[in-house]
């Protein structure tokens, strides 16, 4: 079954992509020290079903081998099944972890989805997102060790899986100049999606003995970019993706092989992080009391304008202005902040376990403010601080108590939630030891009476409230808007326009920016503090 084409693997780089948002790049080290031989048995027994005409390809980050997928397709019923498994095995700031990642499609016989299961497993549980399909009608079941959630959607257009496009181009579709544009629904993000597949000229490209002639074909999805290459038959020969990740064809031998060398982190951290232009370095964060960037380099087109403005943020062509969040005064009150209570697919918020750990954390506090800050400080004790590489879902969060700064936030907004105060979650990024790393923090909406409200960033895993006045916000909401970060990756420049501290305040100067980033410019944290941000003591409460 050589002639499906895989364009691009949503199962790899979605979960790849996920993976960094989980460490938001900026600590996360990719670097295998751990053999599989740990875990032969396990890895035997999933794999035993893929047949000898799997495709076994190797997943590598700048050459660097991270993992391996493997998939086939096979005839059932009136129809087919597409299988698809994966591993990855990394290691962030010391903390070594696997992630195990499945996707399985149930096609008909033209290859129109029917149903689909995706999971991903961090090593503390699988979360596994199934989904049924009538048409435009999806029932979607969300599973994780703490439970299970099911909803029904109607979609715009039928959705369809990213192993499902193989079929489309590999009939008649590898036309040089062609173009190409579907809905994809991606599991990992629960949402439906545009994809963009660009047919170019072919190409020789070097094969397992000798080089084989294969289109290159590109292709966009959800702002990411992702280049194949692929034979007449539909073979993908190669991969490559946004931020250096490839994956290529390779024998089932060479691609569970693993084996990546310590560059991998240096390469990580240098990429992620962005060093402003500046006059002065931002030593302290919490003395910030305006800041005025130039941002470059990259497209910001696609994020919505009330997203990027409000609550302290001024956005005006490529100049941005953050005020600190401690001069924040309640304004006219928020129409929509209502919205902001309901329960999501991994914002448990009514789930009976969130509700009970929330009551506790704000026991015998009755003040709006109060109970925030106090949700925040309890949040991020609760909470081991390790880069994780999962769906962060609130339940498991409050399950598993380990996470960066994607889990913290779920919680929070989960529990804030439940106690009945508006909360939301914000992505972007924010100012360590000179850098600017991507973070994800809540905004939390304090009712104060007679009309009169206000949205106030917070972050539990800084352990600040409010949140302090370097936390640049790009987007609102959960994976599928945190995903639009992944294009700056690597791209984004700024340059500090204008620079206000607290009074008594004693920057230090600074010539240019420092060329490397390596792990000591990030410590080890501490309790307090979370995997990308620096350590320090608990704040003083603000009003």
């Amino acid at each position: 079954m050589r002639m499906f084409l895989r364009p691009l693997p949503r199962s790899v780089t979605r979960p790849v992509s996920i993976l960094i948002l989980a460490g938001w790049v900026a600590v996360l080290a990719v670097l295998i020290n751990r053999s599989y031989v740990q875990a032969s048995a396990s890895l035997a027994t999933d794999l035993a079903r893929y047949g000898s005409g799997a495709q076994w390809r190797g997943v590598y980050y700048r050459g660097e081998k991270i993992g391996f997928t493997v998939s086939q397709i096979v005839q059932k019923y009136d129809g087919f099944e597409l299988e698809e498994d994966g591993r990855l095995q990394m290691a962030m700031l010391g903390a070594t972890t696997a992630a195990t990642i499945h996707t399985t499609a149930r096609v008909d016989a033209n290859f129109t989805l029917r149903a689909f299961e995706f999971s991903l497993d961090p090593g503390t549980g699988p979360v596994v997102v199934r989904g049924q399909v009538n048409d435009r009608h999806l029932t979607l079941s969300v599973r994780t060790p703490s439970g299970t959630r099911t909803e029904d959607r109607d979609l715009p257009e039928p959705p369809a899986l990213s192993l499902n496009l193989s079929r489309r181009l590999a009939n008649g579709g590898l036309v040089s100049g062609a173009r190409y544009e579907w809905t994809v629904f991606d599991p990992a993000t629960l949402r439906n999606a545009p994809v963009i597949v660009r047919v170019g000229k072919r190409e020789f490209v070097p094969g397992v003995t000798t080089p084989i002639p294969a289109f290159h074909v590109e292709m966009e999805f959800a702002g990411l970019r992702t280049t194949s290459w692929v034979t007449d038959t539909g073979e993908v020969l190669r991969e490559e993706s946004p931020m250096g990740l490839i994956t290529t064809r390779e024998t089932a031998e060479r691609a569970q092989a693993m084996a990546v060398s310590r560059g991998v982190q240096s390469d990580l951290l240098r990429a992620a992080a962005v060093v402003p232009l500046a006059s002065r370095r931002i030593d302290e964060p919490r003395d910030v009391r305006r800041l005025r960037l130039q941002l470059s380099d990259a497209d910001l087109s696609g994020f919505d304008g009330v997203d990027l403005n409000g609550v302290g943020q001024t956005f005006t062509g490529s100049t941005v202005e953050i005020r600190d969040p401690q001069s924040f005064t309640a304004g006219r009150a928020d129409p929509e902040a209502a919205k902001y209570l309901a329960a999501e697919a991994f914002i448990e918020s009514d789930a009976p376990e969130i509700v009970a750990e929330a009551q506790v954390a704000v026991r015998g506090i009755t003040d709006t403010r109060d109970r925030a800050e106090r949700l925040t400080r309890y949040v991020n004790a609760i909470l081991d601080k390790k880069p994780t590489v999962s769906l962060p879902s609130a339940r498991e969060v409050l399950r598993t108590r380990v996470g960066d700064c994607n889990e913290h936030t779920a919680l929070y907004v989960a529990m804030a939630r439940a106690l009945g105060i508006p909360s939301r979650i914000a992505v972007g990024m924010v100012s360590i030891h000179g850098a600017v790393y991507y973070h994800a923090w809540p905004e939390v909406y304090l009712d104060e009476g007679s009309n009169r409200g206000l949205w106030l960033p917070v972050d539990p895993t800084l352990n600040e409230f409010p949140a302090d006045g370097t936390h640049l916000r790009f987007t609102r909401g959960g994976l599928e808007k945190q995903a639009m970060i992944l294009p700056l990756i690597g791209k984004l420049k700024m340059r500090v326009l204008d620079l206000e501290l607290a009074p008594n305040s004693t920057p230090i100067l600074v010539g240019k920016p420092p060329a490397d980033l390596g792990p000591l410019a990030i410590p080890i944290p501490r309790r307090e503090s979370c995997c990308l941000c620096k350590s320090q003591p608990a704040p003083r409460s603000v009003r």
